[in-house]
């Protein structure tokens, strides 16, 4: 490394990559704390259980720390509670990642699950888009609506402001599609938020990745 990217190196150390996002509306209730440089650390209750476990295992694998507490309205059903705390994210992914420079940008993984194998691909671009093409066969996991899956991740890529392609090669066990999606979303997230040593600036042509 010379001496131009160790210089960089430590001024992204000494750089806080961390976000409280506080939102609260007729349905929910959340707060959700965010640290990028953290070490998979994850303490989380949102009032559903199936969502729990998919974030403490997004948190364990993009080797970030995570805290929510969510209170939503489970009497009507899980959807404001799924798709508000999938807002949180990525606001707090956002603003974690300020003006992204020094960043990698790019993240991509493919990951087997058992008989599944997912490939999810990120591009924190600050413009939103969701491709989204992982269908569960089974409308309920547990009593988790499966459906609610791809609301989640809509609701971080148009937070974050960032592109996310999520592609089922093939699977059949729909509990182990939702784990491979959140695991390899969890580890593209990683590539694209570590540090670029060779990359201090902004990477873009552009000199903005604001939209």
């Amino acid at each position: 490394m010379t001496e131009v990217e160790k210089r960089n190196a430590e001024s992204r150390k000494s750089m806080t990559r961390k976000a409280t996002i506080n939102r609260k509306t007729a349905e929910t209730q959340i707060v959700l704390e965010l640290d990028l440089d953290g070490s998979g650390k994850s303490d989380v209750e949102t009032g559903v259980g199936f969502l729990d476990h998919m974030l403490d295992l997004f948190a364990k694998h993009a080797v970030i720390d995570l805290k929510v507490r969510a209170n939503g309205d489970l009497h009507v059903d899980q959807h404001h509670t799924v798709e508000d705390t999938g807002i949180c994210l990525g606001l707090a992914l956002r603003e974690a990642l300020g003006d992204k420079r020094g960043i990698r940008r790019y993240g991509h993984f493919t990951l087997p699950m058992e008989e599944t194998l997912v490939t999810v691909a990120v591009d924190f671009s600050g413009r939103t888009m969701l491709a989204y093409q992982a269908p569960v066969p089974a409308a309920k996991i547990g009593d988790f609506d499966s459906e609610l899956l791809e609301d989640f991740w809509q609701s971080v890529a148009a937070n974050a402001l960032c592109n996310l392609h999520v592609m089922l090669h093939y699977g059949r066990n729909s509990h182990h599609i939702a784990e491979a999606v959140f695991k390899g979303a969890a580890r593209a997230v990683r590539m694209a938020v570590e540090s670029d040593p060779r990359m201090p600036g902004v990477p873009s042509t552009k000199g903005t990745l604001d939209g």
